[in-house]
């Protein structure tokens, strides 16, 4: 690729003019729930973190498979049309998988959700049936594992799949300090989520002594194969930790303003050096304006971080949302950048400034992109 005038003399190739175009590796969204895509609108921002949990596992246990199909690929859908070219997703309903891999030209990382409160399940048989999942799926698309929060996850869970990711090389994703209520239950062993899980039989041993990132710490689980997904609710020797760790972070900017929580530390963790990506999480968590719909965009997420953090360089929000969203899900090389041997992900959007203005155009744009490519096959062919 290069300047009209350049490639216009090529012999013996197809040119295709894109014309006054900005073009820019495609977009990597770190963490997404497509399960969830047609949720959207249905859960008004919430007055504590625990309501919203309980209306959102009421809400799925009305959803049958077809349901959750339909919605898993209209999110696909959406992530294509404004620019994603690869996405880390947590499936809830490993049972889409691997049909729903056929109907989206998407990169997607599936990391197959683990779940384990009361007991009634051990934990090696939680991940037993994960691993057995994904021998039954015969694919060499990418897959990961995700206990879903250190409230969900008993620590023998983390600890078993922080050797099975490890020895594999995979990569794993966890929800960790999302909400206070988290933070609360395990720094001091009270609250809401607390009371709430203590109700449901949840053991609570494991509560009061340290915080969320300390607790995972305790497991083995930080390590630079780790996705920590939101990281909102953070004390300074968390920050130190998730560092020294190699952890990546996870920030999806519109759900962390849906939910109203604290101001993400997002400087303060690049001062440290943590690797932190943007992701959209679900529409279940975006606020929703009467009749104005609402996407799974990762050009949304960028310009909400940007509003947020005004602090932060264009440039450097850019790579949250390509690079450093790469290189977390360990594709640094093949995917969030255009250089030579990586894959052809390309998207390109309405453009017609000097080169010093593309990171202010990137963070404004709004709308499809005009074209992408995937692997080097067409995903949107150029308007």
């Amino acid at each position: 690729m290069g300047r009209w005038s350049d490639l216009k003399g090529t012999s013996g190739t197809k040119v295709i003019d894109l014309g006054e175009r900005l073009l820019m590796p495609g977009l990597v969204n770190a963490h997404c729930h497509l399960d969830y895509t047609l949720m959207a609108g249905q859960f008004p921002p919430p007055r504590l973190f625990t309501d919203w949990l309980k209306l959102i596992v009421t809400a799925k246990g009305l959803w049958d498979l077809p349901d959750y199909k339909k919605s898993w690929l209209a999110g696909a859908k959406m992530l294509v049309r404004t620019g994603t070219t690869t996405v880390a997703d947590i499936e809830a309903i490993p049972k889409l998988l691997p049909d729903v891999w056929q109907g989206t030209p998407l990169r997607v990382i599936s990391f197959l959700e683990m779940i384990g409160i009361t007991g009634r399940r051990k934990p090696d048989e939680i991940l037993a049936e994960a691993l057995d999942h994904i021998r039954s799926l015969k694919t060499k698309n990418f897959v990961g594992l995700s206990p879903h929060a250190p409230y969900t996850a008993f620590p023998e869970l983390l600890r078993l799949t922080a050797k099975t990711v490890l020895k594999k090389r995979w990569r794993a994703s966890i929800h960790v300090a999302e909400s206070e209520a988290e933070f609360e239950m395990f720094d001091r062993g009270e609250g809401e989520m607390h009371d709430w899980l203590k109700r449901g039989g949840r053991d609570m041993s494991d509560c009061g002594s340290c915080t969320p990132v300390e607790h995972l710490k305790r497991t083995g689980i930080l390590n630079q194969n780790l996705l920590a997904v939101h990281a909102n609710y953070l004390q300074p020797q968390d920050i130190e930790i998730l560092a020294a760790r190699k952890v990546n972070v996870v920030h999806c900017p519109r759900s962390h303003s849906y939910f109203g929580h604290e101001p993400f530390q997002a400087r303060r963790l690049m001062r440290a050096g943590v690797n932190i990506c943007l992701g959209t999480d679900s529409l279940a968590s975006v606020y929703q304006k009467r009749r104005e719909p609402v996407l799974l965009d990762m050009f949304a997420e960028m310009r909400t971080f940007a509003q947020k953090h005004p602090e932060i360089a264009w440039r450097k929000i850019v790579e949250m949302a390509t690079l450093n969203g790469a290189r977390a899900l360990g594709l640094r090389g093949r995917a969030g950048e255009l250089s030579k041997g990586s894959s052809v992900d390309v998207i390109a959007v309405p453009f017609s400034g000097a080169a010093s203005q593309a990171y202010e155009a990137i963070l404004h744009y709004q709308g499809d992109v005009d074209a992408s490519m995937i692997g080097g096959k067409w995903a949107l062919e150029p308007k």
